[in-house]
């Protein structure tokens, strides 16, 4: 059997030594819309947000990586993959509406089994991250002008902040600004400032279940965000971050004593 060197990342699960460990299987999911209907977009992306995200991840030899997008039958999302999956990135935006339900409920349930979930940038309207999440819109501010924005890292010791620096600067990407409709994260990572002076939640952690959620806000289509070497970092931190635990057995609905119960009046 091969062995495979990880990083040391600081806590729990997290402090992978050099030791025999099967790869992280990792789906990265796209509507893959925008790059075929805008010039744009196809120029930055030619090959889809998919592959470029997909393309860094294969870089590293813990992950093994497939694709898939929204017109794949079943969306990419059968059941054979989502049980192949270890971890689940989300990128969506204009077609949120034609995700089937029945699939949602099928990754929903996945997540709640223990698979991770990384929802990216306008992910936020997504059905499964309103699902997990409990919100009804997501609802945020917006301006798509192109601005500076400087994404501050709040938890230094987090996983999926290790190799940063204090903060991550973007030359040019879409504003999103508080308030953002969502549950008050279990974890906060990292919060954005924008030129144009709004700031908002752009790293947010939750645990849904056995499974582990991960949002995070850069990506709009028209910016080659998905080049940028501390977001794909970001973005390869929080597969290892959300990758399932086995963790302690656990079990519901009625069970039998551990110990006899006496049938007598007690005092």
């Amino acid at each position: 059997m091969a062995i495979v060197s990880r990083p040391i990342l600081g806590m729990k699960r997290y402090l992978r030594r050099t030791i025999e460990l099967a790869p992280i299987k990792v789906t990265v999911w796209n509507e893959y819309r925008h790059e075929r209907q805008n010039e744009q977009v196809a120029t930055i992306y030619p090959e889809g947000i998919h592959r470029a995200i997909a393309g860094h991840l294969l870089k590293n030899d813990s992950f093994e990586v497939t694709t898939a997008v929204l017109d794949d039958p079943d969306h990419g999302l059968s059941e054979d993959v989502l049980n192949r999956t270890d971890v689940l990135i989300w990128w969506g935006h204009m077609a949120h509406d034609e995700v089937r339900d029945d699939i949602v409920e099928k990754v929903r349930d996945r997540v709640l089994g223990g698979m991770g979930l990384i929802v990216l940038h306008s992910g936020h309207g997504s059905k499964i991250f309103q699902s997990l999440l409990g919100t009804r819109t997501g609802a945020l501010k917006w301006r798509d002008d192109g601005e500076k924005e400087r994404i501050w890292v709040v938890e230094h010791g987090h996983p999926i902040a290790d190799g940063l620096g204090e903060y991550i600067e973007i030359a040019q990407e879409e504003m999103y600004g508080e308030r953002f409709e969502i549950p008050a994260p279990d974890e906060l990572v990292f919060v954005s400032w924008f030129e144009g002076g709004e700031v908002f939640r752009s790293g947010c952690c939750y645990r849904r279940g056995k499974g582990r959620l991960f949002y995070f806000r850069p990506g709009h289509e028209t910016f080659p965000t998905y080049y940028h070497p501390d977001v794909l970092r970001v973005i390869s931190n929080a597969v290892s971050w959300a990758a399932p635990a086995q963790g302690a057995a656990v079990s519901y609905g009625r069970t039998e004593p551990l110990e006899n119960i006496g049938t007598g009046v007690r005092a």
